[in-house]
């Protein structure tokens, strides 16, 4: 939108801006935000930036947490979801130096920039592009207590089959995991979905399209655009925002978390991809498998050698590994075919053209920060492309029939997923010397992510579940 400070000065003046508001990453992937009035904002603020505590952001020491937030004005669009007319923005973090400020490592937009750079350093691609599908579920009320006498949360979507909504019951509604492009009125939140594309574009989100998910009870997806890595990682941020504004200001709750209904298809957050070299696409190439380039299949063999690593990023939250289960169409396999939705990488047989030609990764949620997931990810591709990771030759695929109709004796042969999110960190732990060429991860970063990450574990697995009642109650 903006490239000089002075044309958003002007903006401001000319279109009674009353706000400028600044919009920050922290460790985990969430928006923390401040404000000033917008007659404050001026071209020192590019140069001296806003000042702020790293420490409540996940990333530093409480003794070394003074660090600077300078504005990116080419992300600047005015907030829908604000009373008084505010321009809103991202941008990066740097840490306070003498002679001059430099980029902290560990903030998620610097470290999405560095794989960027590490990237076009190899001279593989110039380039990663990517295509995030969001899923989501719309509910009508939602209810939640953890006590010493409670432990307990209640859902109501008013199209589900069990809505207990006797008042606003309109009769029509979706059984129980079959929800999938389910028509109006049984499709509650359409009208909702049109608002939240909209208020997408004006963040500058590009959709694709948006339909009702396979869960019955107000499970939703939209698709956008392919773009540039970092431009689609801010976008998912900013698409996070918008779904759960817009749903909070008509009365709804929405949530991205996996599984938040039991029995019922979760929420993914597959990723598309593929990478670009002046413009073409390095990943193409007729007449192969699914038309991918050998550089495409070292790509993949990579992902597929790091994937269990990956998991720390991809799925970081207890509730990740309760949608990975075989039968709700989300992976548990390592492995890669085409057309199939049992393997975690996929390639789409729908796609055809020399430029969009890619695969998806079906095992990210989310839960996950997208900065350091897409960065992870390109980092794990570029060590099959460097050293020449074939999947074929580890029995990763192609694997071109249902992987969850395989007996236990035929899936023992084949690598899996992990299961929780300890064994993930574990995973990670132990393999991840791929991140940390050219300095795009630090050792610094991994510990505090698993540390933070671990914790959230920890927390969860202190609290008896209500399941723990119904089996062990009468032991």
């Amino acid at each position: 939108m903006f490239k000089k400070v002075k044309d958003v000065i002007s903006y401001i003046k000319e279109n009674d801006v009353e706000f400028v508001d600044f919009k920050m990453t922290d460790l985990k992937g969430r928006w923390k935000h401040l404000s000033i009035p917008a007659k404050r904002f001026n071209e020192s603020i590019m140069t001296d930036g806003i000042g702020f505590d790293g420490s409540n952001y996940g990333y530093a020491n409480v003794e070394n947490s003074d660090m600077v937030f300078i504005p990116d004005i080419t992300t600047a669009v005015i907030d829908p979801f604000v009373k008084e007319k505010t321009l809103t923005m991202i941008g990066d973090v740097m840490v306070i130096k003498k002679p001059e400020n430099v980029p902290f490592d560990q903030y998620p937009r610097n470290v999405a920039k560095a794989a960027i750079e590490y990237l076009q350093s190899t001279g593989i691609a110039d380039e990663m592009i990517i295509g995030p599908e969001y899923e989501f579920h719309v509910f009508d009320s939602v209810r939640r207590k953890i006590s010493a006498d409670e432990v307990s949360y209640k859902l109501n979507s008013l199209e589900s089959y069990w809505s207990n909504d006797l008042e606003n019951n309109n009769g029509f509604h979706n059984q129980f995991s079959n929800g999938y492009h389910a028509d109006t009125p049984n499709d509650v939140n359409y009208g909702l979905r049109n608002e939240i594309c909209k208020n997408m574009e004006k963040f500058g989100i590009d959709v694709k399209y948006h339909h009702h998910e396979v869960g019955g009870s107000g499970q939703l997806e939209i698709e956008t655009e392919l773009g540039e890595m970092r431009k689609l990682a801010d976008d998912t941020l900013a698409a996070k925002y918008v779904i759960r504004n817009t749903a909070a200001m008509n009365g709804k709750s929405a949530t991205l978390m996996p599984k938040p209904i039991y029995g019922e298809a979760g929420n993914g957050m597959h990723i598309h991809m593929l990478l670009k070299k002046k413009g073409k696409n390095v990943f193409y190439e007729e007449g192969t498998y699914g038309d991918l380039s050998q550089t495409a299949m070292y790509f993949i063999g990579g992902i597929l050698k790091h994937i269990k690593a990956i998991c720390a990023f991809s799925n970081p939250s207890t509730n990740s590994y309760k949608r990975l289960l075989p039968g709700f169409e989300a992976p548990v396999v390592v492995g890669y075919a085409m057309a199939n939705r049992s393997a975690v990488i996929r390639i789409p047989s729908y796609v055809k053209t020399e430029d969009k030609k890619r695969f998806e990764l079906r095992n990210p949620d989310a839960t996950c920060n997208p900065y350091f997931t897409c960065s992870a990810i390109l980092m794990a591709g570029l060590d099959g492309v460097i050293n020449k990771i074939d999947p074929e030759d580890h029995n990763w695929g192609p694997f071109d029939f249902n992987l969850f109709e395989l007996s236990e004796e035929e899936k023992s042969k084949l690598d899996a997923l992990p299961t929780t999110v300890e064994e993930a960190l574990r995973e990670l732990e132990k393999d991840h010397d791929f991140l940390l060429q050219g300095n795009v991860f630090s050792e610094s970063l991994i510990n505090t992510w698993i540390k933070a990450v671990r914790k959230d574990a920890e927390k969860v697995n202190k609290i008896p579940h209500p399941a723990e009642i119904d089996l062990y109650y009468d032991l």
